[in-house]
């Protein structure tokens, strides 16, 4: 008899987009039949800034909700979005290979940020992609909007807006990558903890097999390092935090930057450690943890938590 998996998304077109494929690739590894069940969330029902409804548990306490309930098997969750504290009686069952992490300018007639008119209207809903504007331009008048990717592109195309900051994976996944003009490197401009990447979630106790053959073990090393920076802070999506972490020849390298709002203040941190050969397999990511809170640490004894609001919901 073959095995029906549901798996619980929210309604967007780029959830229903990623959930589609994680669903894809399972059926096709495993033979699994996959049904995806639409959840709405209060992220998707309030235009409220993300800040104002308390960060990005907005997004994920409906369709967690739903898991425990018995309403679906699995829940697909962009790992950004993610809190980093655990939900009761839920684990996260696998890491898929993480997409392009960064950060992309849209812009009609492909201008790029150097090149946008003094004053220039640029959008976003992120704290964090706010400050890293007004770093490299003060005088830009970033505005906050919400929506999802239709509605925000289409702010520039009607020419209400002169661009909006967009996560590459996200305009990839919904096959709308090549409507971005200037891609913003991870060196320079570190994006959210977790960005590009997807997380899977289970009811924990639950031995789903089908998830094995999507866990990405150097993806999820990587973006737990990064996760532990917010946990390890206490910050959540109201926090101007980037963090990026990548695995190169068995080093694991973690870099944060925390940022003033206004732009006008950051502060960073490198570290890096040597991966054992066990250490991409341990399911805790213990080495990645203890990574991510030595960032932390060092950020906080720097004076971090003095120029930036670190507090809010994780």
């Amino acid at each position: 008899m073959t095995r029906i998996l549901r798996i619980a998304t929210r309604g967007s077109a780029l959830a229903r987009a990623q959930t589609g494929m994680i669903g894809d690739a399972i059926a096709a590894a495993t033979g699994a039949r996959v049904e995806i069940v639409i959840v709405r969330t209060e992220g998707d029902t309030s235009t409220a800034s993300l800040s104002s409804l308390g960060g990005v548990g907005v997004f994920a306490s409906a369709l967690r909700e739903a898991l425990v309930a018995g309403e679906c098997d699995l829940i697909v969750h962009s790992l950004k979005d993610l809190p980093t504290d655990s939900y009761p009686g839920l684990v996260v069952g696998a890491v898929p290979e993480r997409e392009d992490a960064r950060d992309v300018l849209c812009t009609k007639g492909g201008v790029s940020l150097a090149d946008l008119p003094d004053g220039a209207r640029v959008g976003t809903g992120s704290p964090r992609r706010r400050a890293q504007l007004l770093s490299l331009r003060p005088d830009l008048d970033v505005v906050d909007i919400r929506g999802n990717v239709d509605t925000r592109l289409r702010l520039v195309e009607e020419g209400n807006l002169h661009g909006v900051v967009l996560a590459a994976a996200g305009l990839s996944r919904l096959g709308r990558l090549a409507e971005s003009f200037e891609f913003f490197e991870l060196d320079l401009w570190p994006t959210a903890p977790g960005q590009g990447a997807l997380a899977i979630e289970a009811r924990e106790g639950e031995n789903i097999t089908e998830l094995l053959s999507i866990e990405h073990p150097a993806t999820r090393t990587a973006v737990t390092a990064e996760r532990a920076v917010l946990a390890s802070l206490e910050a959540g999506c109201s926090a101007p935090i980037g963090a990026h972490a990548t695995i190169v020849d068995g080093v694991l390298t973690l870099t944060a930057v925390v940022y003033q709002a206004d732009g006008e203040l950051e502060l960073g941190c490198s570290r890096s450690v040597t991966l054992l050969e066990n250490d991409l397999l341990d399911a805790d990511s213990v080495v990645a943890k203890a990574l991510g809170a030595a960032v932390a640490a060092q950020l906080l004894e720097d004076g971090a938590a003095e120029f930036a609001p670190l507090g809010g919901a994780r």
